[in-house]
C-alpha cells in the first residue's frame, strides 16, 4: 500500500467528522450515525490528535469548527460524497443491462425505440439499454456493445453493418397538406410555416430548407413564417401536431408516413451523402446477444429500403 494511503486516517474516524461539523452537535451525529455520544467524541479527540489540530472549538453548549476545521471539513465532505457516487456507480454496474447501444437522440426516439417491442418479442430474455447522446463515444473504451453512427460510406470501418442512406422531403400533417392552402408542389411552402432544425454545430449541414428548395427550383423562396429547434425530434413532433411542415428523413419516419401521422406532399427528394450504420465493439462482437441485435436490426432496416449491406475492407 502507499504510505501516503497508510496515513489516512480510519474512513469511521472522517465519517463520524463529516456528520459532527455537519451537525455542529455531538449528539445528533451520534445519534445519525448509531454510536453513543462518548464514543463519537473518542473518535473525534483521537482524529485531532493524529492530525496535531484542533478541529472544533468546544463552547458552553455549543460547538463551532476552528479555520482549518471548517477547511478539512469541507475537502472531507467532498472526498467523501465521491466515494459514495463511485460505489453507487460501481453497485449500478453490477445490474447493468446485458447490451448497451448507443445513439443519436432522434434515432432512438423516432427510429429505434419504437420498434424494440418486436426486438423484446424475438429475444424476451434480453437486457437492452438505449444511450441516447449526441456525442460520439469511443468504442475502444467505456461500457457500449453496440453503436449505430450516421457517417459517410467512405468513413465506415469494415465491420460496419449499413442499415440505410438518408432522403430528405418535407412533411406535415394531413390537415396541412389537404388544408385550405394545400401542398401540391414546392412554391406551395411560401404560404406555410417552415420548421428548422437548428444544427449550431455543423454536424449536418444539408439538413436545411434552402438546401432542399434550391435543388427543387424553389431557392429563394420566402414562407409564411418559421420555428426553429435544437432537436430533431422536437422538428418531427411540431409536424405531427400541425404546427408547420418539416424536411423529413426518409426512411427514419417510415412509420410516421406508413400510419398517417405525417404526409409527404413531392416526390422528389434530396438525398444525404451519408448512411446510418450499426457497429459492434470489438471486445462484444463475439456475444450471442450482440449478433442477435444485430440481425434484428439488420432486417428492420431491410422493411424501410433495399436492405443493408456489410463493407468490406479495403
Amino acid at each position: 500500500m502507499h504510505r501516503t494511503l497508510r496515513a489516512l486516517p480510519s474512513l469511521d474516524f472522517l465519517r463520524g467528522f463529516e456528520a459532527v461539523g455537519r451537525r455542529l452537535s455531538f449528539t445528533l451525529a451520534a445519534q445519525e450515525l448509531f454510536l453513543t455520544q462518548s464514543a463519537l467524541s473518542r473518535q473525534i479527540k483521537a482524529l485531532e490528535d493524529a492530525l496535531g489540530i484542533p478541529l472544533f472549538e468546544r463552547r458552553h453548549r455549543a460547538l463551532a469548527l476552528t479555520i482549518p476545521g471548517a477547511a478539512y471539513h469541507r475537502s472531507v465532505t467532498d472526498v467523501l460524497e465521491a466515494l459514495a457516487s463511485a460505489t453507487e456507480r460501481t453497485r449500478d454496474a453490477s445490474h447493468a443491462p446485458g447490451l448497451t447501444v448507443s445513439t443519436t437522440v432522434s434515432f432512438a426516439s423516432l427510429w429505434l425505440i419504437p420498434r424494440l417491442a418486436r426486438y423484446r418479442a424475438l429475444e424476451p430474455a434480453a437486457e437492452v439499454y438505449v444511450s441516447a447522446d449526441d456525442r460520439v463515444v469511443d468504442l475502444a473504451h467505456g461500457d457500449v456493445d453496440v453503436v449505430i453512427r450516421y457517417l459517410p460510406d467512405s468513413s465506415a470501418p469494415p465491420n460496419a453493418l449499413r442499415l440505410f442512406g438518408d432522403r430528405l422531403t418535407p412533411v406535415a400533417s394531413p390537415a396541412i397538406v389537404r388544408g385550405k392552402t394545400p401542398l401540391r408542389t414546392p412554391a406551395d411552402l411560401a404560404r406555410h410555416v417552415l420548421l428548422h432544425f437548428d444544427d449550431r454545430d455543423g454536424r449536418m449541414p444539408w439538413l436545411n430548407w434552402p438546401s432542399w428548395l434550391a435543388s427543387n427550383g424553389a431557392g429563394g423562396l420566402k414562407s409564411a413564417g418559421t420555428l426553429h429547434f435544437l432537436l430533431y425530434d422536437q422538428v418531427v413532433q411540431a409536424a405531427v401536431g400541425g404546427q408547420g411542415v418539416a424536411l423529413g428523413r426518409l426512411p427514419m419516419l417510415g412509420e410516421h408516413l406508413r400510419d398517417g401521422r405525417l404526409v409527404a406532399p413531392f416526390a422528389r427528394k434530396l438525398e444525404s451523402a451519408r448512411s446510418y450504420f450499426a457497429i459492434a465493439a470489438r471486445r462484444s462482437a463475439g456475444r450471442s446477444d450482440v449478433a442477435a441485435f444485430l440481425d434484428w436490426i439488420r432486417d428492420e432496416a431491410a422493411r424501410e429500403c433495399e436492405g443493408p449491406r456489410t463493407r468490406s475492407a479495403r
